[in-house]
């Protein structure tokens, strides 16, 4: 009986997940697992636990990561409504075009892959700028908002993972000095090119720009999409035509500034500055110049506030599954749901399959807790002593956590960075995490092969 007490953690991640998958409603299923998480932390009482998951929601504003992340996203619905419904979105669109930058569905595919990798040093930053630039010119070619969330998200994390300059790759370093690793920035830089499932997920994403070519269920998206075709046409149609600076300069101010203000709250060091708080300023920044060039332009001021909230309104479902999946994190990082994993993992008996045990692990880890910062934090403490102890290179195992982290990610249902991707791509969740899953698990295939041969040559 303590044996089974033991897998409790377990429970309301599986129960989200098979909720998400047969209800198809991630309300249900988030709101269903912090109810859980909370009735097994207070014993079993379900009617104290129910209280307990408010009490859970309230707990996420404590945090000021997690504040700031509901904030710009409701910001970025205002910001959204200015660019669009000014006319900007259509205008860059037609210029981009006129350019012959993204004429084609090869060509709007490589633009929006490119941008991904460009803006690196957040991956909020990414997925919002790449969303919001990308989903005008994928529904002008008829391509499907699935296609686009996918290479958005599979863009963004695998990039800042293998490129660090970030948020990322402070947060690692600071994990590594937390275990007494004396000079971190050699191991964090030897970590790039044995980060195979960044690696492949990025393989994989450009050939899918290059061939337009997809398959299982991102194919049918792709088909759906192009048989709405002129349903896309009358909505381009409606659309006002505006000015392109109206998109293109705040979403120079936002990227820039991000940029610019991650480099201040370091002191001059990128690496060491506040991603979250960056990007909130850096969007409310974007916001006054979107609403002071409307203005100027000759638009109402009572028009603009109008504008702004209907904007924060269409993103309060967005926001609503991100707060949710906030708390659920909260709820099992309490509840140790992320150590259980780990120490299942931590009892396979083949030393020099363990970078691929651990890459497994931190899969299972993120995907079931929804995050990968958090699964950082749960396992490199854990990798880094099994390493040393199976003499593993620190860099492998490193590695190791630092991909499955990311692949887990991208296939879990309640991960932060999905729900943006989806709501950046104005893609359906389940329906972008159902596309998305083959290529994650292809890519993942791969990289647990290399970890397992990996570890043969170099243990």
């Amino acid at each position: 009986m303590e044996d089974i007490a033991g897998y409790l953690p377990l429970l309301p991640p599986i129960l989200a997940l098979i909720m998400a998958i047969w209800t198809r409603n991630v309300f249900w299923a988030l709101g269903g697992a912090i109810w859980v998480s909370e009735t097994i932390l207070v014993g079993g009482d379900p009617f104290l636990g129910l209280l307990n998951t408010a009490e859970r929601g309230a707990d996420v504003f404590s945090s000021g990561y997690s504040t700031r992340v509901i904030l710009f996203c409701l910001i970025i619905g205002a910001l959204i409504a200015f660019m669009q419904r000014s006319g900007g979105v259509v205008a860059l669109v037609e210029k981009l075009v006129k350019a012959r930058l993204a004429d084609t569905r090869r060509k709007a595919g490589f633009v929006t892959a490119l941008t991904g990798s460009v803006l690196f040093m957040d991956t909020n930053v990414s997925l919002l700028s790449t969303g919001i630039m990308g989903r005008p010119l994928f529904e002008r070619l008829n391509m499907s908002r699935e296609r686009l969330a996918y290479i958005i998200d599979a863009t963004c994390a695998p990039v800042s993972i293998l490129v660090l300059i970030n948020g990322w790759g402070a947060y690692l370093l600071g994990l590594l000095a937390q275990e007494g690793v004396a000079n971190p920035i050699p191991i964090l830089a030897a970590t790039i090119p044995l980060n195979f499932y960044a690696i492949l997920t990025l393989i994989g994403v450009f050939a899918t720009v290059f061939s337009d070519r997809t398959f299982g269920p991102l194919k049918q998206a792709d088909a759906a999409a192009s048989a709405v075709s002129s349903h896309t046409e009358t909505r381009a149609a409606d659309t006002p035509t505006g000015k392109a600076r109206y998109m293109a300069v705040p979403l120079a101010v936002m990227v820039f500034g991000t940029l610019g203000l991650m480099l201040w709250t370091g002191e001059g060091n990128m690496m060491a500055g506040e991603g979250a708080k960056s990007i909130l300023w850096a969007v409310m920044l974007a916001c006054l110049a979107a609403f002071t060039l409307l203005r100027l332009d000759g638009w109402k001021t009572d028009k603009l506030i109008d504008t702004g909230f209907a904007g924060m309104g269409e993103l309060l479902p967005a926001v609503a599954v991100i707060f949710l999946s906030f708390a659920l994190g909260n709820s099992l990082g309490a509840l140790g749901t992320g150590a259980v994993v780990a120490k299942m993992a931590g009892a396979f008996p083949v030393p020099f399959l363990m970078p691929a045990l651990i890459f497994v692990a931190a899969g299972i880890t993120s995907f079931a807790t929804g995050t990968s910062w958090g699964t950082y934090g749960i396992l490199v403490p854990i990798a880094l002593p099994v390493a040393i102890g199976l003499d593993i290179p620190l860099p492998l195992a490193l590695a190791a956590v630092m991909g499955g982290g990311v692949f887990g990610d991208h296939c879990s249902p309640i991960s932060d960075t999905s729900i943006i991707a989806s709501f950046a791509s104005g893609s359906d969740h389940i329906a972008h995490i159902r596309t998305q899953l083959p290529y994650a698990l292809i890519a993942a295939g791969g990289a647990t092969l290399l970890y397992a041969i990996a570890g043969a040559l170099m243990t």
